[in-house]
């Protein structure tokens, strides 16, 4: 059983920064690995970056890529979403996950924080 709170939401401008944490609970958090969702009201939940549990092998959508970082510290049990040139459009509640094996775009996740909300004002 692996427990996952998020952190680091809030108010932004546009051209801004923030950086998400997420703090996971259990040994076994190395073995999983992770992903970040966001999710708009009245939306789908959309991916936006995953990492192997080793922190070697990093996914992006496309809406992101180039301006988010994701990465881990598995000493730290906590992973991170690093998030530069925020426009309004990331506005939205950003969701952490993980899964045993390996990471997926898909949200196929086994376990997911109770999410974060972060606004960026134009």
């Amino acid at each position: 059983q692996v427990q996952l709170v998020e952190s680091g939401g809030g108010l932004v401008q546009a051209g801004g920064s923030l950086r998400l944490s997420c703090a996971a609970s259990g040994r076994t958090f190395s073995s999983y690995a992770m992903g970040w969702f966001r999710q708009a009201p009245g939306k789908e939940r959309e991916f936006v970056a995953a990492i192997s549990n080793s922190g070697r092998t990093t996914y992006y959508a496309d809406s992101v890529k180039g301006r988010f970082i994701i990465s881990r510290d598995n000493a730290k049990i906590t992973g991170y979403l690093q998030m530069n040139s925020l426009n309004d459009e990331d506005t939205e509640v950003y969701y952490c996950a993980a899964k045993p094996g390996l990471p997926t775009t898909r949200g196929e996740y086994s376990y997911w924080g109770q999410g974060t909300q972060v606004t960026v004002s134009s």
